[in-house]
């Protein structure tokens, strides 16, 4: 018997269809929230390593360190350098800044292309300045005190 066009249909979601999809998605949810613990577990893992690549950098650092310490040499500059020892019969010098505070030395050295170029001055600049110079010579100043004895101290009322 064939059915025609007027017979009855047949739902297009039947109760099986329905089920298996309900199936599938719980399946993604639950494969969507282990695949994200598994990235994140991934990360971490990264993390980790990383720090102990760095960790392992700063212990060879320090052995190098502690290697250099058992050389004498090594131990008198450090000594000299961090706190001002000198050897016997020597003599220490520490320059100030204008406010009496010790200047502190730089050991590094300047990026060449960071320093300022200057065009060096003509020559005959420097002559023609000499002879102007020479024509108007500056007024002298008073010599610079030899001994400090508060006499020169400004006086003001109040």
């Amino acid at each position: 018997m064939v059915q025609g066009s007027n017979g009855p249909r047949r739902p297009r979601l039947t109760g099986r269809a329905a089920i298996l999809v309900l199936v599938l998605a719980v399946l993604t949810v639950s494969y969507a929230s282990s695949m994200r613990a598994y990235l994140q577990q991934r990360a971490h893992i990264q993390d980790l390593k990383s720090q102990i690549a760095q960790r392992e950098i700063d212990i060879d650092n320090l052995e190098r360190e502690k290697r250099r310490y058992a050389d004498p040499a090594y131990v008198k500059a450090q000594a000299r350098e961090r706190f001002g020892y000198v050897m016997p019969g020597e003599t220490s010098y520490v320059v100030l800044d204008e406010n009496g505070k010790p200047l502190q030395s730089e050991s590094t050295l300047n990026d060449p292309s960071s320093v300022i170029q200057q065009a060096p001055d003509a020559w005959w600049g420097d002559a023609w300045e000499s002879v102007q110079l020479a024509g108007n010579p500056p007024k002298a100043k008073p010599p610079p005190l030899t001994e400090i004895d508060g006499s020169n101290q400004p006086t003001g009322s109040g």
